[in-house]
């Protein structure tokens, strides 16, 4: 933790600094003589700082990241720290936890328009393919199901393609493994938190233009700056067109994004953020391709479809968004959040409902859903620096609610035709009426309290810990819209307490040692054989780690190994009887390498390396489980020639890839390779303002599946390789 003095708060016991925190107190030393408001006290306790200096009094005012820059504005793959999992923000060395951060930087020059784009390529995490905005992300084998902005929850859905856009978010911090003491009823997997882009003071914009193979284009405006001549009140405003005919036949995309903020300075120290995000999603669906009946997987060209011509997905998406922030005199930090969400989705779409024969003949089935979603969740913390030890120390305590309302009427479609998929016209497919056969709706919330105490007893070492008690309250009903018939299943957990430890030592200047240990509850829809719901599931992790910052820290590091155990799954103990157990366990070991930043000036990379086993301890093989491939490994890396301080040429490479995956369905096995994919980039910066790229990605042109499913549907084929060209100009 690093800390700014504007006024005496608490005094701590003289002592020296380690060459750690000698770096850290000239970098503030430096913010100091260049910030807006006056840091004297600080500049004369540290002004003759050498390598080993004597402190006769720090008072410490309030830890110094909650200022920290925007990734847009550092620029580079690196950011100091992250709030993920921490609720406070804290450096990545100082967080106990696996945390992956995608800048601004890196999510332009990667190209990527929505989260389930970056997290194809982001190290540690698997995307099951479908549409763009459609597919699930996975992270230690368990999926994400919900996408955080600024630390508040909404529920994040593949087939209601609720996967968010990325124009208006300045960066995306991933945190593997379960996060019990903010959000106790998460995946295992973690939380993903997305950094909304924020106004700034002077004026800033730009404008981005792109067009490639298949028809894909994209249209971004980006302006930021002062809404009033003091300043005290700034405005951003986002605006962003994406599209594609796609490769594969029929299956065209427009995703469209309005962003409005506003930060208003109510006084010296206190912000009021409000916000707006407003996403659309239109597109003709794809469920991928049929494998032959017996797994086999089918060679056929990558711009098959096999659908109906009317296949059609329309989504809506508005967020609303406000903040209050505090500082207090005496270093106090309070903040309270509040975010609005509603989704509307309308999707029909037909798909392959059987395997193929060897003569290629299927047939089609279809679904229809009118889905509307609104949510709203708010958070209020206060955290407050202290003196103990001789060090400084940090609490927090805080309490949230979250409330998700779901609705969504349901038909099917049996025996839509009978198809050949070597010799089939989408055309030829009539469109059935819609008839909604159920309506189902689910009504979920959950109230919080928490609180983090982040204790050195010594310098070099933090000691975590922390407990969250929560009330979780949920029902759901089903209605047979023919009959009228209902079933409703109603759950209440009440002050289920999830604690969580950690701890960090710094071995030296450049490396910390770490080690944690998390716990989640999911609550589960499954019924017994008495007619009541399954006890939630419970997961817990142990991780351990090093990790490492260096050159100021422009470079991050961490080496992990983690084991995680997932007990009372449901598990069906007599197949299709409708009935469960709370018996099912599985352990999850694994290992994780990842290195970003700035290796020398003009030279950025991201890289990682994910091993990950799982053993089936008690009940059923989870099919899940299996489509995870044992190997990961991802590298993306740029670098960029200077004449002076203006950027000239910049080259970019990287490959992606994996062991082999397979998929479990009704007994039949699918299995598919292992791929490598290398991608390329070329960059010039034609004048101060104006740049120009070209993309290439899979430039080998490798053929291969990246996500099997069932021998019925869900078997996608990697793209092939495409040509992006770019211009963009900043203001």
């Amino acid at each position: 933790m690093d800390y700014v003095t504007k006024r005496p708060a608490c005094s701590l016991a003289p002592g020296y600094l380690s060459p750690r925190r000698l770096k850290t107190a000239k970098l503030v030393l430096l913010a100091g003589l260049c910030a807006p408001f006056p840091l004297n006290a600080l500049a004369a306790e540290v002004g003759a700082a050498s390598e080993s200096i004597r402190l006769e009094t720090l008072t410490v005012e309030g830890n110094k990241l909650y200022d920290m820059e925007a990734s847009e504005q550092t620029e580079g793959y690196n950011v100091e720290a992250a709030t993920v999992g921490t609720k406070t923000p804290a450096s990545l060395r100082d967080i106990p936890q696996s945390i992956t951060v995608l800048t601004r930087d890196y999510l332009d020059d990667r190209q990527f328009v929505t989260l389930d784009d970056a997290a194809k390529y982001t190290p540690g995490l698997r995307t099951l393919t479908n549409d763009s905005g459609r597919s699930s992300i996975f992270a230690r084998g368990y999926e994400y199901d919900e996408s955080n902005i600024n630390g508040l929850p909404a529920p994040m859905s593949s087939i209601f393609g609720t996967v968010p856009s990325l124009s208006a978010f300045d960066r995306v911090e991933i945190m593997r493994g379960p996060s019990g003491l903010f959000n106790s009823t998460s995946e295992l997997g973690g939380i993903i938190n997305l950094v909304r882009k924020r106004p700034t003071e002077e004026f800033q914009g730009h404008l981005t233009g792109r067009y490639g193979s298949w028809d894909t284009s994209m249209l971004e405006a980006d302006l930021s700056g002062a809404m009033n001549e003091s300043g005290s009140v700034r405005g951003r405003f986002v605006a962003n067109s994406s599209q594609s005919n796609g490769e594969v036949d029929y299956n065209d995309s427009e995703d469209q994004t309005l962003y409005g903020a506003l930060d208003i300075d109510l006084s010296d120290d206190t912000l009021l953020s409000l916000g707006v995000l407003h996403q659309t999603r239109d597109l003709t669906p794809s469920n991928g391709l049929p494998s032959y009946a017996d797994g086999s997987l089918l060679d056929i060209d990558e711009s098959t479809f096999v659908g109906a011509d009317w296949n059609n997905f329309e989504g809506e998406m508005t967020d609303l968004f406000a903040e209050l922030t505090h500082r207090f005199d005496n270093g106090g930090y309070g903040h309270i959040a509040l975010r609005g969400s509603q989704r509307d989705t309308d999707f029909i779409y037909a798909y392959t409902g059987a395997g193929v024969d060897a003569d290629g003949n299927t047939s089609l089935v279809g679904l229809a859903r009118d889905f509307e979603q609104d949510t709203y969740s708010i958070d209020a913390s206060y955290s407050q620096p202290f003196e103990t030890f001789g060090n400084v120390s940090e609490f927090v305590v805080g309490g949230d609610y979250k409330h998700y309302d779901t609705a969504y009427k349901e038909a099917r479609f049996r025996g839509l035709a009978s198809i050949n998929v070597f010799d089939f016209d989408p055309s030829s497919v009539a469109k059935p009426e819609t008839n909604y056969s159920t309506n189902n709706e689910s009504e979920e919330s959950e109230t919080g309290i928490y609180s983090k105490l982040t204790l050195r007893p010594v310098q070099d070492l933090a000691l975590i810990g922390g407990a969250r008690v929560s009330w979780y309250e949920g029902e759901s009903t089903t209605t047979t819209l023919a009959t009228g018939a209902k079933s409703t299943d109603d759950q209440d957990h009440d002050a289920k307490i999830t604690p969580y430890a950690g701890l960090v030592y710094d071995l030296s200047d450049n490396h910390s040692l770490y080690a944690s240990y998390s716990e989640v509850f999911k609550p589960q829809t499954e019924v017994g054989s008495n007619g009541d719901l399954i006890d939630p599931r419970e997961g817990e992790q142990y991780e351990i780690g090093i990790k490492g910052s260096y050159y100021g820290g422009l470079v991050n590091s961490r080496f992990t190994l983690f084991r995680m155990y997932d007990k009372n799954r449901a598990f069906e103990e007599v197949p299709n009887s409708g009935e469960y157990v709370a018996s099912g366990e599985t352990r999850i070991t694994g290992g994780e390498i990842e290195v970003s930043g700035t290796l020398m000036p003009g030279w950025d990379v991201m890289a990682g390396y994910t091993y990950m086993d799982t053993d089936t301890l008690e009940g059923d093989v989870n099919s899940r489980f299996i489509m995870m491939p044992t190997h990961q490994a991802s590298l993306w890396s740029k670098y960029t020639f200077y004449n002076g301080e203006l950027a000239g040429l910049s080259l970019g490479a990287g490959v992606t890839g994996m062991s082999d995956f397979a998929a479990l369905s009704r007994g039949v096995k699918l299995e598919a390779p292992g791929y490598a994919v290398f991608d390329a980039k070329v960059g010039y910066q034609i004048t101060p303002n104006l740049k120009a790229t070209l993309d290439v990605n899979n430039l080998f042109d490798r053929e291969y599946y990246s996500r099997v499913g069932s021998p019925t549907t869900f078997n996608f084929y990697g793209p092939s390789r495409s040509v992006v060209a770019g211009l963009r100009y900043d203001f």
